[in-house]
């Protein structure tokens, strides 16, 4: 299968499909490469994220990204495309070249976006704790997991991806309600 330049688009991409978005020029003549990917169920299985698509702290089911730095020379001739030419500066300064390549693959291999979630930090993760560690939505609760920290950690990979997504702690919360063998009129312990 030929790796087709806007082939596709993030607004097209649905669950089981990749994305290259794009090539960036980064340090020492080397370039990295943006993939994306919508993960299966995360905004269908979740009534609450689709009734409230429109509200930002609601977006769930976007697309989630892994960037891959390589040799310009190296991926060109795996991916069959020219990664040379055509780099303009986009919003932030960077030198980027648009790809859009739906379905990206290497020698009839997939490329593909693989979530592996952890508690042990990297030192930006540590140093940036308020972003990095995963969130109930975009200002809520930290999730937790075995009362740590959880950090989700995004990597390329070949074929078919081996998440590692680690189970959340119950949500504890006060609720304001009546305890048991409390009389509610006096507020004294029952016997």
């Amino acid at each position: 299968m030929d790796n087709i330049i806007n082939s596709g688009s993030l607004e097209a991409l649905t669950p089981g499909n990749s994305l290259l978005v794009q090539s960036r020029q980064v340090a020492n003549g080397k370039i990295q490469l943006e993939l994306a990917e919508r993960l299966e169920g995360a905004a269908q299985a979740n009534p609450l994220a689709v009734f409230n698509k429109s509200d930002e702290r609601f977006s769930q089911g976007g697309a989630r990204r892994a960037w891959l730095t390589c040799e310009p020379a190296d991926a060109a001739e795996l991916l069959g495309v020219d990664l040379t030419n055509g780099y303009s500066p986009n919003e932030m300064g960077q030198m980027v070249k648009p790809l859009n390549i739906s379905n990206p693959t290497v020698g009839g291999t997939p490329l593909r976006v693989e979530i592996i979630e952890t508690i042990e930090p990297t030192e930006w993760q540590m140093a940036n704790l308020q972003t990095a560690a995963k969130r109930r939505g975009k200002d809520g609760e930290y999730i937790t997991h075995n009362g740590c920290y959880i950090f989700a950690n995004s990597r390329v990979c070949f074929g078919e991806a081996q998440h590692v997504f680690l189970e959340a702690d119950a949500v504890t919360k006060t609720t304001g309600g009546i305890p048991a063998g409390v009389n509610v009129q006096t507020g004294e312990l029952m016997s």
